[in-house]
C-alpha cells in the first residue's frame, strides 16, 4: 500500500488550513486517512505549522512519500534534517547523542530566524496602519496646500 504524507484541506471557502495527514495515495484528498499529523494555516503571517515530529519521523522511517508542499513543510520544521541525521547514526558516522546536539544547534538558530521573521512583520504592519484622524488630517492639508488660490473659509 503506497502511503503519501499530504495536505487535506478544511475551511471556508477562500479561507484555507490544511491537516497535515498520512495517507493511502489511491485515496480522495479530503477522503480517509490512516493518521494526523499536524496543522498548516497559509493565512497567518508567517504562515502557523504545528507537527508532531515523532510522528513525522515515524511515518518517513517507515518509507512514506512526503508531497512537494509537505516536505518543504517538513524540511522548514528540520524534520527531514533529523531523518538525516538519524540515518548518519544508522549507518554508524557518528552517535546518537551528537545527532541530538547537531539538530537542537540548528533548531536554536532557525527559532531565532523565524522570531525575527515575526518581529519584522510585526514592525511593517504597524508601520502600515496609520490612524483615520490623521488620513484625514494629512488629506485637508495636501487638499489645500494643491489648490493655493482658495482663501481658507473664515467664520
Amino acid at each position: 500500500m503506497p502511503v503519501k504524507i499530504r495536505l487535506q484541506r478544511h475551511g471556508a471557502k477562500k479561507k484555507p488550513y490544511y491537516f497535515i495527514v498520512v495517507a493511502d495515495s489511491r485515496a480522495p484528498r479530503d477522503g480517509k486517512f490512516i493518521q494526523k499529523i499536524g496543522i498548516y494555516n497559509p493565512l497567518t503571517v508567517p504562515a502557523t505549522i504545528s507537527i508532531d515530529r515523532n510522528k513525522a519521523l515515524h511515518w518517513l522511517q517507515k518509507g512514506a512519500q512526503p508531497t512537494d508542499t509537505v516536505r518543504r513543510i517538513l524540511s522548514f520544521k528540520g524534520i527531514l534534517y533529523l531523518k538525516h541525521l538519524l540515518r548518519g547514526v544508522k549507518l554508524g558516522l557518528f552517535d546518537e547523542q551528537t545527532a541530538w546536539e547537531r539538530f537542537e544547534k540548528w533548531n536554536a538558530e532557525h527559532e531565532k530566524k523565524i522570531a525575527a521573521r515575526r518581529e519584522y512583520h510585526k514592525k511593517a504592519r504597524m508601520q502600515q496602519a496609520t490612524p483615520v484622524v490623521k488620513k484625514v488630517e494629512d488629506e485637508t492639508k495636501s487638499e489645500s496646500s494643491s489648490n493655493p488660490d482658495t482663501k481658507p473659509a473664515t467664520e
